[in-house]
């Protein structure tokens, strides 16, 4: 049994930020917890613009506070993020990630799980898992 609490993660080595400081990412689960999948309570900032494309992984989201919007690149369509709402990348869709007015905080899995230490590279991505 793994029991974790979120004042754990954060000032740990499992909290990652971006370089640029749009968002955050507290790693709750990982590769090396060996679940098949990854967990991280992640904050988007507000006002921040995050282009991502995971081609090396699915991801579930869920929002738990504050809002922003995701655009699909490949329709162009955006939908508006809020509380309670779920989205899921199921074909490794490029999209861009914005922050609303206040922080977004979101709650995100990964499959493959991440190992817990990745930031997005210069295409948005992560790298692969390797097992």
């Amino acid at each position: 049994m793994i029991i974790r609490t979120l004042e754990e993660i954060i000032g740990s080595s499992s909290e990652v930020k971006a370089p640029d400081g749009s968002w955050e990412s507290r790693r709750l689960l990982n590769k090396a917890d060996n679940m098949g999948f990854s967990m991280s309570d992640t904050i988007i900032k507000a006002g921040s613009n995050n282009p991502i494309w995971y081609k090396n992984h699915l991801e579930a989201v869920y929002c738990i506070a504050g809002n922003g919007s995701i655009e699909d690149l490949a329709t162009g369509i955006t939908h508006q993020i809020r509380p309670g709402l779920l989205y899921a990348l199921d074909k490794h869709d490029r999209h861009i990630l914005r922050g609303g007015t206040e922080d977004m905080r979101l709650l995100c899995v990964f499959y493959p799980a991440l190992t817990g230490h990745e930031v997005h590279d210069e295409d948005g991505s992560y790298p692969p898992s390797t097992t």
